[in-house]
């Protein structure tokens, strides 16, 4: 597919997502890697913007250059962002208390910690996400380990097995201290992303680097 075409789509898909408004979003095209452009009113269109990108097929690589601005009514002190991300943490019953900490400077979040799966991890940073007033999530929640590099191995292995999205026998997994890599090509990045949600999965990952390739 050549750029013009591809850029279309993404501008398509941007505008089709119904939790963004892409109407200062700017797309460009080189070579199959997508660049994002502009300013969206959050952090969590932010992140929608760079899912629907990732949705279409043939895009490569994102360039995300996003910055987010608030409305005047939307701007929110380090001290606020703190207390709502300190409440929220707390409210989800299956983020386990005290386990997880936030740093708040200028509007960006970081989160620290230990949890018992990759699961509460997410949920912890998508709560984050969502709040307003946030510019920015850095996640450096730890996943305590639950199992041996060799079950972690087969485990992904099945998972990737079972998925009816994937060509399993193209993806390579290797395990060493929680860390999982995979490697092999695919032909989207939709693809790339299943595999890595597989990973993500499996109980006693810590870190997933995804040396997965795309293309047709």
């Amino acid at each position: 597919m050549d750029d013009l075409n591809l850029k279309s789509l993404v501008d398509e898909e941007l505008a089709w997502e119904p939790s963004l408004d892409a109407a200062n979003i700017g797309v460009g095209v080189k070579e199959g890697v997508v660049t994002l452009m502009g300013y969206v009113n959050s952090y969590a269109q932010k992140l929608a913007a760079e899912r629907a990108a990732q949705r279409v097929k043939g895009v490569r690589a994102i360039a995300e250059d996003l910055e987010v601005r608030f409305a005047e009514h939307a701007w929110s002190s380090d001290d606020e962002i703190a207390i709502r991300a300190a409440n929220v943490i707390d409210w989800d019953s299956s983020i386990p208390k005290g386990k997880v900490k936030t740093k708040v400077e200028n509007g960006y979040v970081t989160l620290s910690g230990q949890v018992d799966w990759r699961y509460q991890a997410k949920r912890a940073r998508d709560h984050i996400a969502a709040l307003s007033g946030v510019r920015g999530v850095t996640n450096l929640i730890n996943v305590k380990p639950h199992a041996t590099p060799g079950d972690i191995k087969q485990r992904i292995e099945k998972a990737l097995t079972r998925s009816a999205e994937l060509e399993a026998k193209a993806i390579e997994v290797k395990v060493l201290d929680g860390q999982v890599t995979l490697e092999g090509k695919v032909d989207a990045w939709h693809d790339r992303d299943v595999a890595r949600q597989a990973a993500w999965a499996a109980p006693g990952v810590k870190n997933v680097v995804d040396h997965i390739r795309i293309g047709i």
